[in-house]
């Protein structure tokens, strides 16, 4: 099992670097070329709710992005470190002046992000949370035929 982790700093203009990055290593992973603009979209999705999320509750720490290549699949995890409580548990403006907004956009990405990946992983607690998306891979000798 290969690993690749990046980190950068939760800010926008980032985000694109993930997406480049991400696509490089599930082509060399052997993720079909069909599917790279959905692995390209999904990761820019779960990288710019980790950004937000993280500028929303004022956190400096590096958004994370695992790239794990095993035996026949290809997995992208993208982890923030905002806490998230129970709903209703929320501290006012603990996500931003106006929850109601934050829940719409975040449900918005998670939505985006199940439309493109059929296997997508959301898990949130009060350390933090990630999304696990993961892909099918060719055999690297049915790649060469």
């Amino acid at each position: 099992m290969a690993t690749v982790e990046l980190r950068f700093s939760a800010l926008p203009e980032h985000v694109r670097t993930a997406r480049l990055v991400a696509a490089a290593v599930a082509r060399r992973a052997g993720v079909d070329e069909a599917v790279l603009d959905e692995v390209r979209l999904a990761v820019g999705e779960a990288c710019t709710r980790a950004v937000g999320l993280h500028q929303s509750s004022g956190i400096t720490a590096p958004v994370k992005v695992l790239l794990i290549e095993e035996e026949k699949q290809f997995s992208i995890e993208v982890g923030d470190e905002a806490p998230r409580s129970a709903p209703g548990d929320k501290a006012p403006g603990s996500l931003g002046d106006d929850p109601d907004t934050e829940t719409e956009e975040d449900e918005m990405g998670l939505a985006v992000i199940s439309g493109l990946v059929d296997d997508v992983e959301v898990t949130a607690g009060e350390h933090g949370g990630s999304i696990r998306m993961t892909w099918p891979t060719t055999p690297p000798a049915a790649m060469l035929s």
